[in-house]
């Protein structure tokens, strides 16, 4: 007995065990964030947007280098678009079963699929039928210079190919981003884990925020309209004249 009391005595004399002590409180490693940032995040995002937009426009105007054009259309995305894919990395498939999606619903969203790659494949046929009678007329009967403007006609529809694919990504990633946190500029109540930046409320809070389905789409598929139909169509355009 003496010895439990001595070492009950130790523990009160030392302000008891270690596990009983207060934690340390750690420094907020997010105190760099503006404050108005934090509280209006989309906010700020749509700031981001319309400045490189008007950006984007003025190098139309004065006729920049041909290579700002990607580039500001890359930077007028690029805060939401990081948002949106550290948000849809760090949530598993399994956050967004459908449960609550009807039979109709199920196959309404595949029909509007399949119409749309008919629709695809109608337009690449009819493309391809057009430009094979555009060589034939400009070119002749030269095989060699029939096949030199069939590749440089490819390589000009490779822009046009990836700004489709980058589009169906970005109205891809927006559908996900509907689903997983909704249209408010801070959502209530999210599928995003829990223990997505556990730890770190400011940063999590601004990341969500980025993370908007209307900002994406508006930053993303917008600014690679502008693109698709200014930029590559024209290349393709001047390959063809």
């Amino acid at each position: 007995m003496a010895a439990v009391n001595d070492v009950a005595d130790a523990v009160t004399n030392t302000g008891g065990t270690d596990d009983d002590k207060p934690a340390t409180a750690k420094p907020d490693r997010d105190a760099w964030l503006p404050r108005w940032l934090v509280a209006h995040p989309l906010y700020a995002g749509w700031v981001w947007t319309v400045v490189w937009a008007s950006l984007i426009v003025l190098d139309e105007v004065v006729d920049l280098a041909g290579w700002t054009w990607y580039l500001l259309v890359l930077v007028a995305a690029l805060p939401t678009l990081i948002s949106t894919l550290v948000v849809l990395h760090a949530t598993p498939r399994s956050h967004l079963r459908a449960v609550d999606a009807t039979v109709l619903g199920h196959f309404f969203v595949r029909f509007l699929a399949l119409v749309a790659a008919f629709m695809v494949w109608a337009a690449s046929v009819v493309m391809s039928a057009s430009i094979s009678t555009t060589v034939q007329s400009v070119i002749g009967d030269s095989e060699k210079e029939v096949t030199a403007l069939g590749f440089n006609l490819m390589l000009a529809a490779v822009p046009l190919v990836l700004s489709i694919l980058w589009m169906a990504f970005i109205v891809r990633c927006a559908w996900f981003l509907r689903r997983l946190r909704g249209w408010r500029q801070v959502p209530v109540k999210t599928r995003v884990p829990k223990k997505f930046l556990k730890g770190r409320p400011r940063l999590k809070r601004v990341v969500v925020g980025l993370a908007h389905p209307g900002l994406l789409l508006v930053a993303g598929l917008g600014t690679s309209l502008l693109a698709l139909f200014v930029d590559a169509v024209e290349l393709t355009l001047n390959v063809i004249g």
